[in-house]
């Protein structure tokens, strides 16, 4: 099955049939992020309450979290699933690449690019003109 949720060719839900597609939004925060992969995930029968929803959805958040954090904003977005695997692609408009680092009292956190680097089975960044994009694939089981 091939299920497809994407920025440049998804039309908008409840759009008339012989309307012109138009593209889709980028996701404004996680959570709505997190909806369209939910909504590919249950398209292609995967349980939303399986470890591996868990895992897609948790990379999603950290993706699109950081775009919009650090990246000035969720520029693209594509979530689609063919031969058991998940593929996300998150653009944003910063060609800086994630980097690792370690939490301070002072500035808490840094666990989130590891977290994505070892759910996902192949993580991908690429920088543009634009900015940059990092895609991930995650085997469904």
């Amino acid at each position: 099955m091939n299920t497809s949720r994407d920025s440049d060719d998804a039309t908008i839900p409840g759009q008339r049939q012989d309307a012109t597609p138009r593209p889709a939004r980028p996701p404004g925060s996680a959570a709505d992020a997190r909806a369209r992969v939910c909504e590919v995930l249950l398209l292609a029968g995967v349980s939303l309450d399986s470890v591996t929803a868990a895992d897609a959805l948790l990379i999603t958040s950290e993706l699109v979290s950081n775009a919009i954090r650090h990246g000035g904003g969720v520029t693209a977005f594509r979530a689609d699933i063919a031969d058991g695997l998940l593929s996300l692609s998150i653009g944003d408009a910063s060609p800086l690449l994630p980097a690792p680092r370690t939490g301070t009292v002072e500035r808490p956190g840094g666990y989130g690019w590891p977290l994505v680097q070892r759910l996902a089975e192949r993580v991908d960044c690429r920088t543009h003109p634009e900015g940059k994009t990092i895609s991930t694939v995650l085997r469904l089981l």
